[in-house]
C-alpha cells in the first residue's frame, strides 16, 4: 500500500521551490513509502519499559570544581584593552538605536 504518491511528492516539491518530474517523482514517492515503512515497524517495537534519554551512552559533562582566584588588576586590564575609558573597555556599536 503506497501512502505517499507521485502527486503527493509533486506538491511537496512545489512547496519546497524544487522542480521534479516524471521518474523523479516516481523515484522519490517510492523512497518516502520505503521510509514510512521503516517508521511502521519502529512503532511496533515495544519501548513501555525504556527510559527516555537523549543519548545512548551514559555521558556527562566533565567540568573542572569552580575555585575563587584573584582576576588580573583594572589598570593592567586596560592596558591589554584596544579601546578603553576606564573604568569601562569600550567595544564597536553592534546595535543602531
Amino acid at each position: 500500500m503506497s501512502l505517499v504518491t507521485p502527486d503527493i511528492i509533486k506538491h511537496v516539491a512545489r512547496l519546497a521551490r524544487l522542480r521534479l518530474e516524471g521518474e523523479a517523482l516516481e523515484r522519490f514517492a517510492g523512497q518516502v513509502n520505503e521510509i514510512l515503512g521503516y517508521v511502521q515497524r519502529l512503532q511496533a517495537v515495544a519501548t513501555e519499559d525504556v527510559e527516555p534519554t537523549s543519548h545512548v551512552l551514559p555521558l556527562s559533562n566533565v567540568l573542572r570544581k569552580d575555585e575563587l582566584r584573584p582576576s588580573l588588576p583594572q589598570d593592567v586590564v586596560m592596558a591589554l584593552a584596544p579601546a578603553a575609558q576606564p573604568p569601562f573597555i569600550t567595544v564597536p556599536k553592534v546595535i543602531d538605536t
